[in-house]
């Protein structure tokens, strides 16, 4: 399963932000002051020592610092984060380094202590450029913040950057949706991630769902549909379901989930997949501090699960077939002992005469269209 078993990725979750969007179930806190993220990092030195200890051995060549708003924490904080991280971690000088950035935090002397902590890689979530879209996500920036936060970072040093667009938003239209992703390609960032908007259970989104302005669903598949093509047209690969990017850009971090690889998740709400074991630690941030703080790091655990060998099959080719590549069958006999065609050429037959599915003697992977629906096909193939 894993390419390399002394390889390891580490992503840490900081859970606050300046107010919370309105389509956001992500575990994250609005308005906290220095006081609580003062505290909060202390914890995550904490886990760090303990979970670096466990971690001996290994060399951490992606990081992803991810939030909430990890910007939020200011120079101070995070450079006390980060070199702990250090201490208790092997980091290799060539590792991936990226952080989540909201393009209102940005500022030159944060940008500045990215680079001095090592951070390469900046993930800014423009989603985007029309200013009544912003408005109905709840944003706290407009297309001026995002701009400056963009030259700020490339004049930092930051050579590969992310940006975040979204469709599927109240009030978008395919039209609206081009502009953004117009703009975003003459800027030429690294990689692109364009996402469908998720409604989900708990937002302010979900609560007023039937009175959102939201385009149709096929108004939504034309959306990313057109998104793949002009993406490819322009230089983006399009290497996962929602992932674009220029050659040799893609994410190592987010490749090692849909590859199996082993990753720790630093802090709350975050999750792990060590030592052939997936963990995840409660969304409570009082009670996560509490309990690091009193020694009881294996308190924080909410859910724990020991894959067998079947849960592997099942989880590596529902994560394969997020990327373009797909299931290579030579890696996955290989792997597994049995031929891929034995288990699923008859359970894809349908996908592949309806053209969302590509199955041929090397590999199986989904077409555009099939990425599209991939939840409603891997849910109907897979025993899960």
């Amino acid at each position: 399963m894993h390419n390399d078993p002394k390889l390891l990725g580490l992503y840490c979750h900081i859970p606050f932000c300046k107010s919370k969007c309105a389509y956001c179930d992500f575990c994250s806190v609005a308005g906290s002051g220095n006081h609580a993220r003062s505290v909060y990092v202390d914890a995550l030195c904490r886990e760090m020592s303990e979970m670096g200890k466990k971690a001996k051995g290994y060399t951490v060549d992606s990081v992803f610092i991810g939030g909430g708003t990890p910007t939020l924490l200011g120079e101070a904080l995070f450079e006390k984060l980060i070199s702990r991280m250090y201490e208790e971690f092997f980091v290799a000088e060539s590792a991936e380094f990226t952080v989540e950035a909201n393009p209102a935090t940005v500022t030159k002397k944060l940008a500045e202590a990215l680079v001095r902590c090592g951070v390469n890689r900046v993930s800014l979530g423009l989603q985007s450029v029309h200013a009544n879209e912003l408005k109905l996500l709840g944003r706290i920036h407009d297309l001026a913040d995002f701009e400056k936060s963009y030259e700020i970072l490339r004049k930092a040093g930051i050579d590969n950057i992310n940006v975040d667009v979204m469709f599927g938003i109240p009030d978008q239209t395919a039209e609206s949706f081009l502009n953004t992703l117009k703009h975003v390609v003459s800027l030429r960032p690294e990689h692109i991630s364009a996402y469908g908007l998720q409604i989900e259970p708990g937002t302010p989104f979900f609560a007023r769902k039937d009175e959102l302005p939201l385009p149709t669903e096929d108004e939504e598949y034309s959306m990313y549909i057109y998104a793949c093509e002009f993406l490819e047209q322009n230089g983006y690969g399009h290497y996962e379901i929602s992932n674009f990017a220029l050659p040799g850009r893609e994410c190592r971090h987010n490749k090692k989930y849909w590859n199996g690889d082993p990753y720790i998740g630093l802090g709350c709400a975050a999750h792990s997949f060590f030592c052939g074991e997936r963990f995840g630690r409660c969304e409570d941030i009082s009670a996560y501090v509490s309990a690091v703080k009193h020694k009881a790091l294996d308190s924080t655990v909410d859910s724990r699960e020991i894959l067998t060998l079947a849960d592997f099959e099942s989880e590596y080719v529902m994560l394969r077939m997020r990327l373009s590549e797909g299931v290579n069958k030579k890696a996955y006999k290989s792997l597994f002992g049995f031929d891929f065609d034995e288990r699923y050429r008859d359970r894809l037959k349908g996908y592949v005469d309806a053209g969302f599915v590509v199955d041929n003697a090397e590999s199986c992977h989904f077409t555009t269209d099939g990425m599209y629906v991939s939840n409603s096909v891997l849910s109907s193939i897979l025993d899960l």
